[in-house]
């Protein structure tokens, strides 16, 4: 191997001339001046880059609560899952009469009816003409065939139950349905059957009678059961695709809720109804039901029906039936069946479906035309409550006749109907033409009929009638059952067909509530007298009812005798008493022609008691049921606000309700919130949300105030009639202990559109200022007013006064709250809010005061109550936060969106307090804390929602000159004094606090400054979750900004960024704590419950107080960590998340503006800079898709997507939508063309938007932003912010060049700047970030040159490296832009000096170290790019005179050999072992140049260290250590460092191999020799520290002790006593460890094998052997198995072949296309000299280079044979080097081979049994199982050839050969010993053995004697005694003579 010659150097010319260049970059070789390379890479840069840097980056806020409240839902009817069911036809085998069918849905096991009645007709117009005597004129509605059903609560047990009916006719059901159920009838019998039909129809064609019914289990269905039901057979329509019920109606229903038309009956065509998956979700029962919207429409044909039974057509009895469908019951099998054909088709209802039409019969959009067969929707009755409120008018009546029992009236009364009619009066006339027909009738009819059970007196009935009920009922509607005996015979052809035989009705209202429920009436048999109605049938008769109506018979004596239920569906009538005591009251006070006395229910109310039975009303609202209350709740809330503001008068004097009302609103909502779970991250109840946004409307407002007053800061002269709105306020005084903030008189208005307004220095400066003076004299209690009663008012005519304010009252009751009323209020704190702020933007709206200076549009008073209950609110948060951390929570975000919408409202200056007051008393409350996070957190969600105002950066009155201020997007801040508003851009040059968070700064930009000294204050502390929540805030509110179009604009978003100038000091100042993911966080081990430490009181009140950052002028050229802080590390996701509002600013912020700035920054100042911004490089690399499906769970999770999060930032909420409102010109902050704008007239209809977000930059990424973003999504996001995240940084380096040249003093940054240069070419980048890098890396060696080549020399190793990297890149852009790089830098190196001998040596190290290290390396690229440099050489002009052409020319040649040598290595990349020799060889070949060769020995290590091969990788360092060593000896004399190789002999003699002793080794001082960082003393330091971990690792603690010998003679010398302190105890620890180990008896260091190669497959390996060093307790199978499988996988499984024995091989035997591998297992081999020195385990495992082992064989070939056959044959072989060595494998460069005769094995043998025995005995401590074991193999019975085997056959008799007899001897005298160890052995098993072996001892013993005595004779032999002894004399004669 080592021979093997390296490559042809005229080969590899051949070879680069041939291959192929990339193309040449056009004009690079051409001499351009340095502005104008600046200029060209200047709009190079700006080609193709995204404006808007957030739009692709995937922040990461899922936890955190939205900035923004959720947009209320638009109130929608609800429907749950529906269902389209489609009658196709109904077919019987015989056809003879029509056939009426109905269906509905019941569940069974709830036994309810979940629908009303669809009643549909299938029959033929041929059927139906039977009917035509009785039939009217059908309307199109009852000609339907289709009905959508709704499912609220899906179940198992849901049917779809359909009955049929027929015409009544003369006998039981079982014999009208008996020609049905017979197979076949002669045409005479049919005919017969046919007349029958003919007869009856035309006789009774009104009436109907129960035939047959049948049942269909829905789920079954929808799961897709493969048998339905009994009988009924399923086919799947693929044409009817199953699609969900999505906003289907098209309305205008929001804009009608803005007008409070909840119950307008106009406009029902124009319904807008939310889809099924809009309100399902709230009532969707355990279990996924999801394919109730999903399923395939499928076909279903009923084949056979159930004969329905006259005696159980109770609903009790269906249910019966319904659950023995659902299994295997005796009950079905006995009903009789009727075949049939039913085809129904069954599918989720489709969208936008033409021709439905409502319960009530309204159409719904689309409606094409009149003609149109219709689909019905049916009414749902859902088992258990749907909490939502009614928003469409509904008021249906349903009557169930259950019963009637006329068993004991007198008379023929057998075949009843029963007749219902709904009766406004009692003349017949007055029958209401209201209830609703069913199939083939008209719409609506005056009366309907029941089924007829033939020959019953008391028949059971299964009818539904539905009732439209008129709107007003009074006391005489009623409902009238007529009972009738229906005449079947037809005998009595003349008589009448129906006698009236009973009488009995129900009053609609009872006490003025609808009357529902079940009833049992008694039954007259005489029509009722007159008057009759305004009576309960089952009062007359009775004690207390004084009325008795004349001829009043009763059947069976005034029972009840008729059941009959009655069920509403009506948004008029409350059905709760509660309600409608309390609405009835409402309408009595606020009816100006009210009739007292009146009676509401049970009470009579009197003008006495009106007043109070009103409050009781009120208060008792919180008893009504949950349903009802909830349905009517719009309604409840609109009456209680119109209480508020409308007090009602009674007798002359106004009561006031407003207390009892405002508490009982506060108990509607607590009960809604506890009831109901729809509600947001914010605690907001959906309901409430949506009234407040869409059905509250503040009652109208006098209009006759003039504008600019209110009714609370008028003249009481000049109040008028306005002065009603707040009479019970006047003269009264609050407590004294309610918090009222002072307010400054001249409070700082922000509203530029008053005549004169303060400077904005002065106003901003208010905000901050300490002197107010009071307001005036507060009013009288409110509870005082309460006590003393009502004042009187006169003159009013019995009129109401003018309405009050409703804020203003809202406001008040608040402030004067306490008890439960104030904590419940507390609690759900939003609604009362939102409900003000609503309020006050419609009071500004209907007054015209949006016009009006913001300080003229509320009174002081109001003022007085809000700064009250802010303070209130302060108060509780500060008090509370600890005990109720949830409704703190959530008072805290309602709290800061209140104040948000004030902002839009009120006077700014005024909300600014407000705000300011809370920061201050949080802060004072934060710094007097131990553990302040859980407040600091609540503050830093309220500055958050607060900076989340739509006009947020216009409240911060940016930097902004007034020449160039573009519009205002709203009118107060548009008029011509708004140029006062802003500062002019001169200020920000001062130099002093440029880009500081000081005081000045905080006061002319106060919502700004209050979050950046928040995030200050967090940093400065060591809660993780605090950085993240204040990090994120900050990154939310710039990515509002970066994608806000009205800021699109560049020199826009310039003063917008300078609003963020202190990020850049807070970033800088974080410094220490940047956490780029590569470095190690110290914090990992710290639990969430670790808290931080108190926060300096100075800090917290930072915000109010002075600034916490020192000014620029005073940074000095301190250390780093002076000026930064010093606090926790943060994440990387808070990291990159700062990082980015950093790049954001730099990248918007003016070029000259920050040119300025940085010229005069000082040094250390701009060098953070710098350091931040080589964070930033790594924090935003292109990581890659493999990482990205790794991490996407974790780093990248998002709640649905960014765009929606900035969509909603944009749009906004209720506050801003009031602003809107105020727009009056064409205005707006860089809006982009094509938006309209709001005119003096209102705005268009498409403008309903602030802006429209089809115009905004997220248009790009609306289609993804719908769905989940996939791997490729989020890699492209990734890779597009990695490119311009690096573009800005790039920006920012050229910007900070710019910089250094124009000032002398900061020439040193340049080293600096390029190294952020090269780290940014080390990461992942874009192609097109690497053409800008390599541009700009060209520019800086052209403009200075000098700093890579004579300053910063190490730099200029890593540009190499960079280039050479990227010139090996799969993409011919980069390489041809690394190849031009390469080349002018050597051009550049040889421009200087007339050679680039730097560059050269750094070039060809790179490319070693590349070759080495780099796993994705591909030579045929980096071919490509020599040849490309060549093409460079070749074409310079310039140079082509001088030697520079040829010395490229040489140094490519050069780099291509050695390209070609590495080639190989790709080969072996699978093949460690190989792999490791092949950078062996390449190392070797760098012998004369050792930074090379050190490159390569530690890419040795490295992958070494990868394997787990810790002490070749120790070897590795040592070499390179011994390396370093030998040429610094030869650079300088010093005695403390190691003189060379010779200093490393004891840790490795392999050492030597790195002696400098050859003629041809250049000196070090030669220019690019040695000049790596490790050929210096800390380099050799580091090498060795290095090397002695390893051996840690491998537990060769004797090699590390043996390193640290060389090391601590230079600590000594460098007095370094805290390393010696570590060194020394890291000695210890190691000779703990030895100590430790060896007794334990677990270091094992290795296993060897000699492993041999055979066969022309392996080419240079045929025939070499070699000893591999594996893993300890390596097995042969394993290291068998692992060569196999590579070698098989290389050549195939069939040319590979392992052999298992250790004889040698014959290679002519062997198959020559095969590959055959030999493996033995070989143990280290030691002399007896050896022996002495190798004493411990280390010692017999280091350091080795000889190996045996031992192969059995016998003379005849056998391995293995008898005892005196028995030969071994013992091979050694030698090493060329010692292990542990630099490879795992090395070369066996001698083998001997010793054979051992028969007795020398048998000598062999019974020593090393002796050994054993001794070793067994004298263990300390014994080990009693072992010495039985070992005792037993030598003295047991059972032993084969165990030792007296081996006596006898090699003792008894004596050898042919005298001249074995020393060995027979030997043998004798072994046995001997053998005997003895036994019997010391046996007595220490004596000594250990407890009384349960003492057995066992004594037969140990015994054997032991027989042992003894047949070994005895044998070891005693006299004749090989003589021999000996004859022997010995001879050889003493022999001696004798030759010494004499």
């Amino acid at each position: 191997m080592e021979g093997t010659p390296r490559g042809s150097w005229a080969s590899s010319i051949f070879d680069l001339q041939n291959s192929q260049s990339d193309p040449l970059i056009p004009s690079l070789l051409d001499r351009f001046p340095a502005e104008e390379i600046d200029r060209q890479n200047e709009q190079q840069r700006v080609e193709g880059r995204h404006n808007n840097i957030f739009t692709v980056f995937p922040y990461n806020d899922e936890e955190e609560p939205l900035e923004k409240r959720a947009i209320a839902e638009v109130p929608k009817e609800h429907f749950g899952h529906r269902l389209l069911v489609k009658c196709l036809t109904l077919k019987f085998e015989i056809e003879i009469e029509p056939i009426f069918a109905v269906m509905a849905l019941y569940d069974a096991k709830e036994k309810k009816k979940i629908s009303e009645n669809f009643y549909f007709d299938l029959n033929s117009d041929q059927v139906k003409s039977m009917l035509k005597p009785h039939m009217a004129y059908p309307d199109i509605s009852t000609l339907s065939r289709s009905a959508v059903f709704s499912i609220t609560y899906p179940s198992s047990d849901v049917f779809l139950v359909i009955k049929l009916e027929k015409v009544l006719q003369q006998g039981e059901i079982t014999d009208v349905a008996e020609p049905y159920m017979k197979e076949a009838e002669s045409p005479k019998n049919r005919e017969k059957i046919r007349q029958t039909a003919r007869y009856f129809c035309e006789k009774l064609g009104a009436y109907r009678m129960p035939f047959a019914w049948t049942a269909i289990n829905l789920m079954s269905i929808v799961n897709g059961a493969g048998s339905l039901e009994r009988g009924t057979e399923g086919t799947p329509d693929k044409d009817s695709p199953g699609t969900s019920f999505e906003q289907r109606r098209t309305s205008k229903l929001e804009d009608s809720f803005r007008k409070k038309s909840l119950t307008a009956i106009a406009g029902f065509s124009g319904l807008q109804r939310s889809s099924s998956l809009d309100r399902r979700t709230a009532w969707r029962e355990e279990g996924d039901w999801s394919s109730l919207d999903t399923f395939r429409a499928v076909t279903l044909t009923v084949s056979s029906f159930f004969k329905q039974e006259g005696d159980r057509l109770k609903d009790e009895d269906l249910y019966k039936f319904l659950m023995d469908l659902k299994r295997p019951s005796s009950v079905l099998k006995k009903l009789k069946c009727i075949p049939g054909a039913l085809k129904l088709d069954i599918s989720p209802a489709p969208d936008n479906s033409p021709y439905c039409l409502t319960p009530e019969l309204h159409k719904v959009n689309p409606y094409p035309d009149a003609r149109g067969r219709p689909t019905k929707e049916i009414e749902e009755f859902p088992t258990r409550e749907v909490f939502l409120p009614h928003t469409t008018y509904k008021n249906l009546l349903y009557i169930y006749p259950q019963c009637l029992n006329f068993s004991n009236r007198p008379g023929s009364s057998r075949n009843i109907a029963v007749k219902v009619q709904f009766m406004s009066g009692e003349d017949e006339a007055s029958s209401l033409k209201v209830i609703f027909g069913k199939s083939s009738s008209p719409e609506f009819l005056k009366e309907a009929y029941t089924a007829v059970t033939y020959h019953n007196k008391s028949p059971d009935f299964y009818e539904e009638v539905k009732i439209k009920m008129p709107p007003h009922l009074s006391d005489n509607h009623h409902l009238l059952f007529t009972f009738y005996h229906i005449s079947c015979q037809r005998k009595q052809e003349t008589g009448p067909v129906e006698t009236p035989v009973g009488f009995t009705w129900i009053p609609v209202l009872a006490n003025g509530r609808l009357q529902v429920g079940e009833f049992s009436l008694p039954v007259s048999m005489e029509k009722p007298p007159q008057s009759y109605s305004m009576l309960s049938p089952d009062s007359f008769s009775k004690p207390n009812i004084g009325v008795q109506l004349p001829g009043m018979k009763w059947v069976d004596g005034h029972k009840g005798l008729f059941t009959v239920t009655l069920h509403a569906s009506s948004s008029v009538h409350t059905q709760d008493p509660f309600l409608d005591k309390f609405l009835s009251l409402c309408h009595a006070v606020e009816d100006t022609n009210r009739v007292l006395p009146t009676r509401i229910g049970e009470v009579r109310i009197q003008e006495s008691n009106l007043e109070q039975e009103l409050k009781n009303s009120v208060q008792a609202l919180s008893q009504a049921q949950p349903e009802p209350l909830v349905t009517f709740l719009y309604l409840i809330l609109d009456k209680l606000i119109s209480l508020i503001v409308r007090p009602p008068i009674i007798a002359g004097q106004i009561v006031n309700v407003g207390q009892s009302s405002f508490e009982a609103m506060a108990q509607i909502v607590a009960r809604l919130h506890t009831m109901l779970d729809s509600q947001d991250a914010h605690g907001r109840n959906s309901l409430l949300a949506s009234y407040i946004s869409y059905v509250f409307s503040t009652p109208q407002v006098d209009q006759s105030v003039s504008p600019g007053s209110s009714p609370g800061n008028m003249p009481s002269a000049m109040a008028g009639p306005g002065s009603y709105a707040t009479i019970s306020r006047s003269g009264m005084q609050r407590p004294k202990s309610l918090n009222l903030m002072p307010q400054h008189r001249n409070l700082s208005n922000s509203d530029p559109d008053l005549t004169a307004t303060p400077s904005p220095d002065e106003e901003v400066s208010d905000l901050t200022g300490k002197g107010q003076s009071e307001r005036g004299q507060l009013r009288a209690s409110f509870r005082q007013s309460m006590a003393e009663g009502s004042p009187k008012v006169e003159g009013l005519g019995g009129r109401l006064p003018n309405k009050k304010i409703f804020h203003e009252e809202l406001a008040l009751q608040w402030v004067v709250s306490s008890g439960s009323v104030r904590e419940l209020a507390l609690s759900h704190s939003w609604f009362f809010f939102e409900l003000m702020v609503k309020s006050m933007a419609q009071y500004l709206a209907a007054t015209d005061k949006l016009e009006t200076p913001r300080k003229m549009r509320f009174p002081e008073r109001f003022l007085d109550d809000v700064s009250a209950l802010i303070g209130m609110m302060t108060g509780d948060i500060i008090a509370r936060y600890s005990k109720d951390l949830q409704l703190i929570q959530h008072l805290n975000a309602s709290l800061a969106f209140f104040l948000t919408d004030l902002l839009s409202l009120m006077d700014r200056g005024f909300v600014f307090n407000l705000i300011k007051t809370y920061c201050k008393q949080v802060s004072g409350k934060i710094a007097s804390l131990a553990n302040s996070t859980t407040l600091t957190t609540l503050k830093l969600e309220f500055l958050r929602v607060v900076c989340s105002h739509e006009h947020f950066v216009v409240l911060n009155l940016p930097f902004i000159a007034p020449a160039s201020r573009p519009a205002s997007p709203c009118p107060s801040i548009s008029s011509s004094t708004s140029q006062s508003s802003y500062i002019s851009s001169s200020t920000v040059t001062d130099k002093g606090g440029v880009g500081e968070l000081s005081v000045e700064f905080r006061q002319q930009h106060f919502p700004v400054g209050m979050l950046l000294s928040e995030l200050s204050v967090v940093l400065d502390g060591e809660n993780q979750n605090l950085h993240r929540q204040a990090i994120n805030a900050l990154l939310n509110l710039i990515a509002s900004h970066d994608c806000d179009p009205r800021f699109s604009d560049p020199e826009i978003r310039s003063h917008v960024a300078k609003l963020y100038l202190p990020i850049i000091g807070i970033v800088l100042d974080s410094l220490t704590q940047l956490n780029d993911g590569t470095t190690e966080q110290k914090n990992n081990n710290k639990g969430q419950e670790e808290q931080p430490a108190p926060i300096n009181q100075s800090v917290a009140m930072a915000i109010a107080g002075t600034s916490v950052y020192r000014p620029a002028s005073s940074y000095s050229l301190d250390s780093m960590g002076q000026q930064s802080r010093s606090s926790a590390q943060l994440t990387q996701e808070c990291t990159r998340n700062l990082l980015m509002c950093f790049l954001w600013v730099i990248k918007n912020l003016d070029r000259s503006f920050l040119r300025q700035w940085w010229s005069e920054m000082p040094f250390m100042r701009l060098s953070h800079v710098l350091e931040v911004l080589m964070v930033a490089v790594s924090c935003f690399e292109y990581r890659g898709k493999r990482k990205l499906k790794n991490l996407s769970s974790h780093s990248f999770k998002k709640s649905q997507d960014v765009k929606s999060r900035l969509e909603e930032a944009i749009l906004g909420g209720v506050g801003a939508r009031s602003e809107m409102l105020m727009r009056r010109k064409v205005s707006g902050l860089g809006v982009p063309a094509g938006v309209t704008s709001p005119t003096a007239g209102g705005m268009a209809a498409d403008t309903r938007l602030r802006w429209r977000k089809d115009l905004t930059t997220w248009k790009e990424l609306s289609e993804q932003a719908d769905r989940p973003r996939d791997t490729e999504s989020q890699a492209f996001m990734q890779g597009n912010l990695a490119a311009e995240a690096n573009m800005i940084i790039l920006d920012t380096l050229e910007l900070i060049v710019q910089t250094v040249l124009v000032s002398d003093s900061l020439q040193s940054l340049l080293g600096s700047v390029l190294r952020v240069l090269l780290h940014s070419l080390a990461c992942n980048q874009s192609t097109y970030v690497l053409q800008n890098l390599f541009a700009t890396q060209r520019a800086i060696v052209f403009k200075f040159p000098e700093l890579l080549f004579e300053e910063e020399t190490e730099q200029c190793a890593d540009l190499c490296l960079r280039l050479l990297r990227h010139c090996s890149s799969c993409i011919s852009n980069t390489r041809s832009h690394s190849s031009a790089s390469l080349y002018l830098l050597m051009r550049q190196n040889f421009e200087i000096g007339n050679n680039f001998a730097r560059v050269k040596m750094q070039v060809t190290m790179s490319l070693s170290s590349l070759v080495g290290s780099s796993q994705s390396f591909n030579e045929e690229y980096l071919r490509r790019s020599l040849k490309t440099i060549l093409m460079y050489a070749q074409e310079d002009a310039e140079l082509q005179g001088t030697t520079f052409p040829e010395q490229v020319r040489d140094l490519v040649f050069n780099l291509h050999m050695i390209l070609s040598d590495t080639v190989k290595m790709k080969e072996f990349q699978e093949d460690p072992e190989m792999l490791l020799d092949l950078m062996y060889r390449i190392a070797k070949g760098y012998q004369n140049s050792p930074d090379l060769r050190l490159t390569w020995l530690q890419n040795m290590a490295g992958k070494h260290t990868e394997r787990g091969n810790h002490a070749e990788a120790a070897q590795c360092l040592v070499h390179s250590a011994a390396l370093v060593a030998e040429y610094l000896n030869m650079l300088e004399d010093k005695t403390y460092l190691p003189i060379g190789c010779v200093s490393f002999q004891n840790i490795s003699s392999n050492v030597l191999e790195e002696s400098a002793v050859s003629d041809d080794v250049v000196s070090p001082d030669e220019e690019g020799i040695c000049t790596g960082k490790y050929f210096t003393e800390l380099g050799l330091v580091g090498l060795l520290e290095q090397a002695a971990y390893a051996f840690s690792m491998a537990q060769m603690y004797e090699s590390q002790n043996e390193t640290y010998k060389i090391l601590i003679p230079i600590h000594e010398a460098e007095r370094n006593h805290k390393k010696l302190a570590t060194i020394h105890g890291k000695l210890q620890e190691a000779f703990q460890q030895i100590i430790k180990q060896d007794q334990a008896g677990k270091r094992m260091f290795g296993t060897f094998f000699r492993v041999g190669f055979y066969g022309s497959k392996f080419g240079d390996l045929d025939g070499e052997e070699f000893v591999y060093k594996e893993p300890a307790i390596t097995k042969l199978p394993e290291i068998a198995h692992r060569l196999e499988s590579f070698y098989a996988d290389r050549f195939g499984q069939d040319l590979v072949e392992v052999i298992k024995d250790s004889s040698p091989v014959d290679s002519s035997r062997l198959h020559p296309n095969k590959a055959y591998i030999q493996l033995t297992y070989v143990e280290p081999y030691f002399d007896l000299y050896e022996m002495k020195d190798r004493i411990s385990y280390f010692d017999k495992n280091y350091n080795l280079r000889r190996f045996m082992f031992a192969t059995p064989f016998t003379k005849d070939g056998r391995a293995h044979g008898e005892l005196r056959e028995q030969y071994k044959r013992k091979t050694i072989l030698t090493t060329i080097n010692a292990f542990p060595y630099v490879k795992t494998r090395v070369s066996v460069i001698h083998r001997v081979e010793i054979v051992l005769s028969p007795v020398e094995v048998a000598i062999e043998d019974i020593q090393k049994k002796t050994k054993e025995l001794f070793l067994a005995t004298t263990q300390d401590p014994a080990d009693p199982k072992m010495l039985q074991m070992v005792l037993q193999g030598c003295i047991g019975t059972t032993v084969n050839q165990g030792p007296l085997e081996v006596a006898t056959a090699f003792l008894t008799d004596l050898p042919d050969d005298l001249s074995l007899a020393k060995h027979y001897n030997k043998l004798r005298l072994c046995f001997k010993d053998f005997s003895k160890k036994c019997s010391d052995a046996l007595k220490k098993n004596r000594s250990l053995i407890g009384p349960d072996q003492k057995e066992y001892q004594h037969e140990l013993e015994r054997n032991y004697r027989r042992f003894v005595e047949r070994l005895m004779p044998l070891v005693n032999d006299k004749r090989i005694i003589n021999i000996m002894r004859n022997t010995r004399r001879d050889a003493v004669t022999g001696y004798r003579k030759t010494t004499v």
